[in-house]
């Protein structure tokens, strides 16, 4: 056993930690000592998201000291950021411990003299961003993991306009969070007076919130009995989205029932995220047995959306993020425009890994779209940079998240539910599908195709595997790819461009970020970044194509398809 790693179990074994915790540790000691050195190589990292990992004993792990020391460093950050009365509120998910880590981290800021709004059970994600905001909060925290497999939980940390911390609170917050150097440091008990249990009456204001952004429920009163299919996948949407649905007027709600439950241990699947087809493929099963017009999934903390239809051959698909998100912006600019209710000044946002068809979609509409770093804290750091001169309408990524109107600043898959199901109700009453509606937005702005190819590298040196394959792609990045020269080098973690045919270089304005981007002759978009809460490398493609007619179709999908599978295997990813 390396002598750091045995100093750190010693610490545990000796210091001010539980017996549950020092038997664990002396178990790991007997049977699995690979295990006992993973988790305590490290100290499990506060990143600009706040925490993420296994949960377990030692350092490396979620557990109640780990989450502790975290929330002691924030509240540290905050008493220094607001002088006067600080409040936080804090939500969790389904997951096992999760209640515990919300409790443990309420304590924690309860006992630093904080006001603690603590939701009274379960609740997505978006309500928490919606609390901290409708209740004045200087801050916020959810415990949850997302979409990760059970054994992982996490702790997501917020700022006063519901947004994740971005520059320079987040650096900040991991500031203070480090210098937390003992669990001595924590203050764990002693103000549970400041503790407030929240719960229906923050769920009225943001159903209320959620139902004010229908565009026509008109259509939904001629189309109430759309035949919907929700799953929660185990998760807290089933606290709002069948509510949600019936404010709207929806009427025909079939829930999944073997997924209706909330459970952390996610019985029915590997992992809880509904952009897998496994995991929806209950719900696939049941929407084609009652003949269904939609289906809907959420994640545990309701943050992220998967949607299931008929495509153009009438078979069940799943739509991918950038299709979802190509629907729900066009719908809603669209929707704008045709009641009138479009403004000179409206703005939508996404991200520089997703679809450039959004950019063509607004071009033509005449509104502006702004590209910012992937994750929707930098969304809603754009609304903020732009209240006042611009309106936003609408922001969305690919990874199957979208956040619809300003009152909250995190993604919502509660309000994208819905208004995805109002969508397939206007599109039915033109007695059309929603993948028509697509094919015939592929005809209007290009055939847009994107794909995902996520690496795994998990263990002590996964990380350091991942950040090899970056070194390497930039010392030295390939000058041709699939038989077409790159132009455009984009390094958005040296913030600079470069044309590599060239010579030329320029400034890349956007915030530092560990992301690369090769853009081809032939208008291809290669991007390569390494996950924020996952041991995981990801390669997003982007390809297009000219679509005449819906009858090419088919034939123009197996083309862009080739393309994908010729530079995947140029480039060696698999």
């Amino acid at each position: 056993m390396d002598t750091a790693i045995q100093a750190k179990i010693n610490t545990w074994l000796t210091g001010s930690f539980d017996e549950d915790t020092r038997q664990e540790i002396k178990k790991l000691q007997q049977e699995n000592e690979t295990d006992l050195a993973d988790a305590f190589y490290r100290n499990l990292e506060f990143g600009t998201g706040g925490l993420r990992g296994i949960m377990g004993v030692g350092t490396n792990r979620m557990n109640k000291y780990t989450v502790g020391m975290a929330t002691q460093g924030y509240a540290n950050y905050l008493k220094q950021s607001f002088p006067g009365e600080v409040k936080v509120a804090i939500a969790h998910d389904s997951r096992n411990n999760s209640r515990f880590f919300a409790e443990t981290t309420a304590g924690v800021f309860a006992a630093n003299g904080i006001k603690v709004y603590l939701f009274e059970s379960l609740r997505p994600t978006p309500e928490l961003s919606f609390a901290i905001r409708h209740l004045g909060c200087q801050g916020g925290v959810v415990c949850t993991a997302s979409h990760n497999p059970k054994e992982y939980n996490g702790y997501k940390a917020y700022w006063n306009d519901g947004a994740q911390l971005v520059p320079p609170h987040d650096k900040n917050v991991i500031k203070e969070v480090e210098k937390i150097s003992s669990v001595d440091e924590v203050k764990f008990t002693g103000g549970e007076e400041n503790i407030t249990l929240i719960g229906r009456e923050i769920d009225e204001a943001y159903m209320d919130m959620v139902k004010g952004l229908s565009v026509y429920p008109d259509v939904i009163a001629r189309q109430h009995d759309l035949k919907i299919v929700y799953t929660p996948i185990h998760g807290t949407g089933i606290k709002l989205v069948p509510e949600v649905l019936q404010r709207f007027g929806f009427t025909n709600v079939t829930i999944v029932e073997e997924q209706a439950e909330p459970n952390g241990n996610f019985p029915t699947v590997a992992y809880p995220n509904p952009e897998e087809k496994e995991t929806m493929s209950i719900g696939l099963k049941k929407a084609e047995s009652l003949d269904a017009d939609i289906l809907l999934g959420t994640d545990p903390d309701a943050d992220r959306v998967g949607i299931g239809i008929r495509d153009n051959h009438g078979k069940w698909v799943l739509m991918n993020g950038n299709q979802t998100a190509v629907l729900a912006f066009n719908y809603l600019i669209e929707a704008r425009r045709t009641k009138g209710i479009a403004q000179a000044n409206d703005m939508v946002i996404t991200t520089i890994v997703t679809t450039g068809m959004i950019d063509e979609i607004a071009a033509a509409n005449k509104v502006a779209c702004y590209r910012v770093l992937t994750g929707f804290k930098w969304i809603a750091e754009m609304i903020r940079e732009k209240e006042g001169k611009e309106n936003y309408i609408v922001g969305g990524e690919e990874s199957f998240g979208l956040m619809i109107g300003d009152k909250i600043r995190d993604k919502d898959a509660v309000s994208a539910v819905a208004l995805l199901c109002e969508m397939a109700a206007y599109e039915k009453e033109k007695g059309r599908s929603l993948f028509d509606k697509l094919i015939e937005l592929y005809i209007q702005h290009g055939f847009y195709k994107e794909d995902l190819i996520s690496i795994t590298k998990k263990g002590m040196d996964g990380q350091q595997q991942i950040a090899a394959m970056m070194e390497a792609f930039r010392a030295q990045p390939p000058q041709t790819i699939n038989g077409s020269p790159v132009v455009k080098l984009l390094d958005y973690e040296l913030q600079q461009g470069k044309n590599p045919q060239t010579g030329e270089t320029w400034p890349i304005t956007l915030p530092k970020s560990n992301v690369l981007q090769f853009i081809l002759e032939d208008g291809s978009i290669i991007s390569a970044r390494p996950s924020g809460t996952e041991p995981k490398i990801k390669f997003y493609f982007s390809i297009k194509e000219k679509l005449e007619n819906a009858a090419d179709f088919d034939k123009v999908n197996a083309q862009l398809d080739e393309k994908i599978k010729a530079i995947v295997k140029d480039m060696k990813l698999r």
